[in-house]
């Protein structure tokens, strides 16, 4: 893990580098550094790095990022039964298709979070070129981004990607160990995976984290 500044970088994603930057397009616009795990490594590379402490706090660092930004504007409306997390996705013209069936595909699939594009976003999506390919961001103060890299798109299943880095803004950690169904585990079972749907481990995951994240953005704001 490196350091750099006071912010700490970590891994998130199918081989995703969580640079614990604020929103810039790319990765090395960021003011910090990002540790990398591509979706091309070897599945040794996977495993050392999944489950791992670093990998954790990567996660948790994302989720309590948006939760923080999600709860500055609960007081607006502290009836709501579900978390509205609002994106933008203006930064990644390429992949608006990609965004929308994956934000389509969680909101079918969880009832405590539900995902919106809109104005005063509490993350934005971002397209570009990346040797380390796509990577969830935070900088732990409620801002975050998702990095979707143009040549792992095109290697992957496109949705699938992009629906696995919108895992990690809703709390899920990579587990490349796993198999196809499972869509945390990202470039894992390699290229021919086709699977962009959580499995129903992963959606009572993020179904148990926002209903404690509704439950902490009221209380923030309470």
């Amino acid at each position: 893990m490196r350091h750099s500044r006071t912010l700490i970088s970590a891994v998130l994603g199918l081989g995703l580098a969580a640079a614990l930057g604020t929103g810039s397009a790319t990765a090395a616009n960021s003011p910090a550094a990002a540790v990398s795990s591509p979706w091309h490594a070897s599945h040794s590379s996977y495993a050392a790095y999944e489950g791992s402490a670093e990998d954790a706090k990567a996660t948790r660092a994302f989720f309590d990022a948006v939760v923080k930004s999600v709860a500055e504007k609960r007081a607006a409306n502290p009836g709501a039964q579900a978390v509205t997390v609002v994106y933008n996705a203006s930064n990644a013209p390429t992949f608006r298709t990609q965004i929308a069936r994956s934000t389509q595909i969680w909101n079918s699939s969880v009832s405590n979070v539900r995902l919106v594009e809109g104005s005063g976003a509490d993350f934005a999506y971002y397209e570009g070129n990346d040797s380390r390919g796509s990577y969830a961001s935070t900088d732990g103060h409620g801002r975050g981004y998702i990095f979707l890299d143009y040549r792992q798109n095109q290697q992957y299943n496109s949705t699938r990607v992009t629906a696995h880095e919108t895992g990690h803004v809703l709390g899920l950690p990579d587990h490349y160990s796993g198999p196809c169904s499972e869509l945390m585990s990202g470039g894992g079972p390699g290229t021919s995976c086709q699977n962009a749907y959580p499995d129903s481990r992963e959606r009572a995951r993020v179904n148990q984290l926002w209903a404690y994240g509704l439950a902490a953005a009221l209380a923030k704001v309470s």
